[in-house]
């Protein structure tokens, strides 16, 4: 009797650590783990031409990645008073859609919600499509897109689409690693 538990144990170790292995081989953060880290660089769009720093971090026992954005846009002829703009987002992973989701929070009362888009996506490019506002009408849409140019420098695309109108682009950062 002891001899047949033993088997049946071993045969559940077996049988369970290729599962195990399985689930950690397909690493759901694998697409935004590079961002870890400190970001600096260059910002331009409606707001003017500016400056940006930006750090990442796991937060919240490994379940979120938490970004905290602030970009300085000194006085200049497209935006006379300048402006601080702060904004912080959280990356999360939902397991019933199987899908990353970038919730943004930003100075001015906007909340928006994204979800990864692997169509628009490929090698080098994330895409996060727009699912929602609070504080900015519900026909609004949005796209963020991360241009990946190597381990240390990455682009960001900031669109917005008022309603019934095509994406226009609203900014883009242009990041490079801080080295500690």
């Amino acid at each position: 009797m002891r001899i047949l538990a033993s088997a049946l144990c071993v045969l559940a170790v077996i049988v369970a650590v290729p599962a195990v292995a399985e689930e950690q081989a397909a690493d759901p953060w694998a697409a935004v783990r590079f961002m870890v880290g400190a970001w600096e660089g260059k910002a331009e769009g409606r707001a003017g031409d500016g400056t940006v720093s930006r750090r990442y971090e796991f937060v919240l026992g490994q379940r979120f990645l938490h970004e905290r954005n602030t970009s300085t846009y000194p006085p200049q002829e497209r935006n006379r008073k300048g402006e601080v703009h702060e904004h912080w987002s959280f990356i999360s992973y939902d397991r019933a859609r199987k899908v990353l989701v970038l919730r943004q929070f930003h100075i001015e009362g906007f909340v928006n919600q994204y979800s990864f888009s692997p169509d628009e996506s490929g090698p080098g490019r994330l895409v996060f499509q727009s699912e929602g506002f609070e504080n900015l009408g519900s026909k609004w849409r949005a796209k963020e897109t991360y241009q990946i140019l190597g381990p240390d420098e990455f682009t960001e695309t900031f669109e917005l689409a008022p309603p019934d109108k095509p994406f226009e682009a609203y900014g883009k950062n242009h990041f490079k690693r801080v080295r500690p």
